[in-house]
């Protein structure tokens, strides 16, 4: 037998080992998981990124500018509304005409930021919300009482020490939205006493706070401002949807809680940190996964819509979501949910929102026709704040309408009747005479969605024992 020297043996060791290898990279490469499985986890992953994707284009169009506006500014500085948003304004879905929003985008992943806020008897709520749309702190009257505070918002990763005089907020993640919220009682009122305490909130970096410094410029992209959240959200193809989903992760870790779906998603591949390719999916099945977008929307739009039974509290055709509003957990199909149809929701105890587009005979609200909604005396919406009512068309944005009213509420000057009970009237054209002031534009054709808010709500409210009055069709 010819003898086979060392050296040969080594190498053709390191050949079968090489071919071994590619042999085990090239299977990898191929999806082993049942389809029907891969399209159960894609979706589930889906629902559970929505709210981040949807925050992160709402970040990139709200401080898409080089210095704060009445409306956005640049990542950690603040902005201002001081005035309501109208029709045109589509950068968030349902947004409140109540309150001036004060809007700020914190990044934590280079360093803490100080939040410092004035003293104020007024009505006022500074949610902070994680990536993920979770509410974690809500400075405010109900909470932290009506005295000047200076907090340090640290992020998931942060360790140091707090300076004396602030108190320490842990985010569990590096992106934090702050869209606050302050009482105004009319526009007189939003130009001083409101202007006044909003003026007097500061944002800081930690390295920066009590000295004197120029925030630095913001970046303007043109593509950023065509952006509309909720639109762009959905128009993005699944493979794009999870790699942002993966990168996003990877600055803002999942909750503990989240290791289940973190571990199922990686068994498809959308791991934090690394890039999601569909490449090793089959063509059928890479069809099946983009078309998981589109019905996931179909689906909250027929549950928003009362097309369909999710098993959420339901009361005379209006939506009721007290219970984990605001602090999701690991339901993340209401938390999808909720982004959907109202990104930015608080807590129940701060606001509750029931919605309905629905009349008392199960029929959707449209504009060709006229309604009522009836309140007794003794049934008027109890809040320890204030409480209104909004219209919105099918996307869930303001109507525009000759009188640019998009909403009433207690802080308006409603006619009541004689006995004390109030009728709100919502219609596509003017009722006239004393009816005016009761009147709330519709839509003049399709759906309309009403949206009743209850800002601190009283605990007949929270445990459900009032009851929002239906919305009935004019006969």
């Amino acid at each position: 037998m010819k003898k086979v020297s060392i050296s040969t043996l080594v190498l053709l060791l390191f050949i079968v080992t090489a071919c071994g290898n590619s042999t085990k990279k090239e299977t990898s490469d191929k999806n082993t998981i049942p389809d029907s499985t891969v399209i159960e986890i894609a979706t589930k992953a889906y629902v559970f990124g929505y709210p981040m994707i949807l925050m992160d284009y709402t970040k990139k169009i709200s401080t898409n500018v080089k210095k704060p506006t009445s409306v956005y500014a640049p990542v950690n500085q603040i902005g201002h509304f001081r005035q309501f948003p109208d029709d045109k304004f589509t950068a968030i879905v349902k947004p409140n005409v109540d309150t001036y929003y004060s809007n700020v985008w914190f990044d934590l992943k280079a360093e803490p930021v100080v939040l410092s806020v004035p003293a104020s008897k007024r009505y006022y709520l500074l949610p902070l919300y994680d990536a993920y749309s979770n509410v974690f702190f809500v400075p405010g009257p109900r909470t932290t009482g009506t005295g000047a505070h200076t907090f340090l918002i640290t992020g998931p990763f942060w360790k140091g020490k707090v300076p004396k005089g602030m108190t320490q907020v842990k985010s569990p993640t590096n992106i934090v939205w702050m869209i606050g919220r302050t009482q105004v009682n009319s526009a007189r009122d939003g130009a001083t006493i409101v202007a006044k305490f909003q003026d007097g909130m500061k944002v800081d970096l930690l390295s920066k706070y009590g000295k004197k410094y120029e925030p630095v410029i913001g970046t303007v992209s043109e593509e950023n401002k065509k952006i509309v959240p909720v639109e762009d959200t959905r128009a993005i193809t699944t493979e794009e949807y999870f790699n942002k989903l993966a990168q996003l992760m990877a600055t803002n870790p999942p909750a503990k809680a989240d290791s289940s779906i973190v571990k199922e998603m990686k068994s498809i591949g959308i791991i934090a940190g690394q890039t999601f390719s569909v490449k090793r999916f089959s063509p059928e099945l890479i069809k099946k996964l983009n078309a998981i977008p589109e019905q996931e929307h179909q689906k909250w739009i027929a549950i928003s819509t009362g097309k369909v039974d999710a098993g959420l509290k339901v009361v005379n055709g209006w939506l009721l979501m007290t219970e984990g509003m605001g602090n999701y957990g690991i339901n993340y199909e209401f938390r999808a949910l909720i982004a959907f149809i109202g990104l930015g929701a608080n807590l129940a105890a701060d606001a509750v929102y029931p919605t309905t587009s629905m009349d008392s005979d199960g029929n959707p609200i449209n504009g060709k026709n006229k309604y009522v909604l009836h309140f007794d005396k003794d049934q008027l919406p109890p809040v320890k704040a204030f409480w209104s009512l909004t219209a919105y068309n099918s996307k869930d944005f303001l109507i525009a309408n000759p009188l640019n009213r998009f909403a009433l509420g207690d802080r308006d000057d409603l006619k009541y009747n004689k006995d004390g009970s109030l009728d709100i009237y919502i219609q596509s054209t003017n009722p006239g005479g004393d009816k005016t002031s009761n009147w709330l534009p519709s839509t003049k054709e399709g759906l309309t969605n009403l949206t009743l808010r209850l800002y601190w709500p009283e605990k007949s409210v929270l445990d459900g024992a009032w009851i929002v009055p239906p919305v009935k069709k004019v006969k």
